[in-house]
């Protein structure tokens, strides 16, 4: 029992847990919007757009990650961050003020974006290049996990109109277990960390291409999450358990995929890969705005999920495989696309919404997905590995 609590699993698990947070502050979001926009009497488009705090501060925190590690220790730095996350949730029990909880949702984004950059750094320097694969395929099932139980949290929450933030109450609760974690954990050295070496080479277009393509991808993927729940109610009559299930749904499609695409790049390849999640993404998109029953959407709201194929990470390592040396600026920039596109969801959905209605926003997703399909595609064709 002691080894299981031994050093390099704490870290590891605080690794995990860091995915868990985000997620669970990302996943409620069109679940809680309408109740929260009902109680502080504002226009939903104005509460998700409050958001954008969030999302926009851990695209901050990814680009501060840049940087971050080479002036403080992980250790102490983690101690900050999620003192700060904590601190930020708990805020939300005393403010009804759309600005004060937007600079909560902006601290908690900003500390998570540097915390994921921590956690990846924690599995980089504890594990071996065959090990580490497997746990950042972990992490991902982790935050496909917090989607399903904040997913579901939130829905039930919602049916008997508890307070808007209790799911994020539970993501306080769990920061709660990262900071004694960390408190009691010895994490790898990074102010000690060697310089990259520097180099001139460009990247290829097929990398810029990639890089749109998770722009694209993640700012499709929350004009569907964001917008599908309020769709469901005002649009099909579903009551708000039906409609949250919806997101929990997707959640769990992506979880089943992460576990099937672990086996299979390895019989088809990250390159074939790419263009069957590229394409099928888009395909099982269309039928969530298209066919109007809400009894037939949670079964395609699954399937909508795991035709994601983990996109995100197969793009990503496709990617890398284009250039000689995959260096860690390369990684980050991709990163950052796909932040970006979370970044800016709320606030270009909120403003389409706005000027169209629920139902186009779902139409917009699946036209990013479209868009990226055919860049992944051209990168693939154009693509010529050595």
């Amino acid at each position: 029992m002691s080894n299981f609590f031994n050093n390099k699993r704490r870290i590891t698990f605080v690794s995990f847990l860091a995915y868990f947070i985000l997620s669970g502050m990302l996943a409620p979001i069109g679940i809680i919007a309408g109740p929260m926009a009902t109680l502080l009497d504002q226009p939903i488009t104005d509460v998700i757009a409050r958001f954008s705090w969030l999302t926009l501060g851990n695209l901050a925190g990814a680009v501060l990650a840049l940087f971050m590690f080479d002036w403080i220790s992980l250790k102490r730095l983690l101690l900050i961050l999620y003192s700060v996350i904590l601190l930020s949730l708990l805020s939300f029990n005393f403010s009804s003020d759309l600005t004060a909880i937007g600079l909560a949702l902006g601290s908690v984004g900003l500390c998570s974006g540097l915390g994921l950059a921590g956690a990846a750094l924690t599995i980089s320097r504890s594990y071996n290049t065959d090990k580490r694969a497997s746990m950042l395929v972990i992490t991902d099932s982790f935050f496909s996990v917090a989607g399903i139980v904040c997913g579901a949290l939130a829905t039930w929450f919602v049916a008997r109109e508890v307070f808007w933030a209790g799911t994020y109450q539970v993501v306080a609760a769990v920061s709660i277990v990262v900071l004694i974690l960390v408190s009691i954990s010895e994490f790898p050295s990074t102010t000690d960390e060697i310089k990259e070496t520097s180099t001139t080479t460009k990247w290829p277009l097929t990398v810029w291409l990639c890089l749109t393509a998770l722009f694209l991808y993640t700012l499709g993927q929350y004009s569907m999450l964001w917008w599908l729940p309020n769709y469901a109610e005002t649009q099909l009559g579903a009551t708000p358990e039906q409609a949250g299930n919806l997101v929990g749904l997707f959640w769990q499609g992506m979880l089943a995929a992460a576990i099937f695409v672990s086996w299979w790049v390895l019989k088809i390849g990250v390159r074939r890969l790419v263009i069957i999640a590229s394409v099928g993404t888009a395909l099982f998109s269309i039928p969530l705005w298209l066919y109007g029953d809400i009894e037939a959407l949670p079964i395609l709201a699954f399937l909508w999920g795991f035709a994601n194929l983990s996109m995100l990470k197969m793009t990503l390592s496709f990617a890398t495989q284009m250039v000689d040396v995959p260096t860690p600026r390369l990684v980050s920039a991709l990163l950052l696309g796909a932040t970006l596109g979370t970044g800016l969801s709320p606030i270009i959905t909120s403003q389409i919404v706005a000027a169209t209605n629920n139902y186009f926003i779902l139409q917009f997703s699946t036209i990013c997905y479209a868009a990226l399909a055919v860049l992944l595609i051209s990168a693939t064709r154009i693509f010529k590995p050595s």
